[in-house]
């Protein structure tokens, strides 16, 4: 379809809650699709139509097998464990924190046609189920965060890691 522009977190669009679905129609379609080609062209594991000025309750996430999960309603109806990640946001680009996520949710949504259905996600998976969630309600993983990384201090950081990793292997 198309390859829509991704907004940066200085739009007011994403901080404001998006509205329920309530026409399973071609336009419905047409969202989801961009969404689905403006993720793979980003290269990103999730995107949510806030992101692209579209105040709708509708969010694609890539699973475990590679393909796009199509979540329209969503809601998070369970979550166990907990996961302290590095996380980023395609709207909020070179930005990174570390957010407590849970290690496993299940969401139940619609699908384009209207049809309800439970999923349920690990991992990288359960952190964008909620990271994208988040957005429909005009929430960024900023919030949560300490302190905002940007890539060049993840850099240095990296850079830390593996200094004392090469000194312990020259002994």
């Amino acid at each position: 379809m198309a390859i829509r522009e991704i907004l940066t977190d200085r739009d007011p669009a994403l901080h404001k809650k998006c509205h329920p679905v309530t026409a399973f129609d071609a336009r419905l379609g047409d969202l989801l699709d961009d969404l689905k080609d403006t993720l793979a062209n980003a290269n990103g594991a999730g995107l949510a139509a806030p992101q692209v000025g579209i105040l709708r309750r509708a969010v694609v996430v890539v699973d475990e097998n590679e393909h796009m999960l199509e979540l329209v309603n969503p809601e998070l109806i369970a979550s166990e464990g907990e996961q302290d990640g590095l996380e980023g946001c395609l709207s909020l680009p070179g930005m990174w924190g570390y957010v407590l996520r849970p290690e496993r949710a299940t969401v139940k949504a619609q699908d384009r046609y209207g049809k309800w259905f439970e999923v349920s996600g690990e991992g990288v998976v359960a952190r964008c189920f909620c990271h994208e969630i988040e957005h429909l309600d005009g929430h960024v993983f900023t919030e949560h965060v300490d302190r905002v990384y940007t890539t060049e201090d993840l850099d240095e950081l990296m850079g830390e890691e593996k200094q004392p990793r090469r000194r312990r292997r020259r002994r």
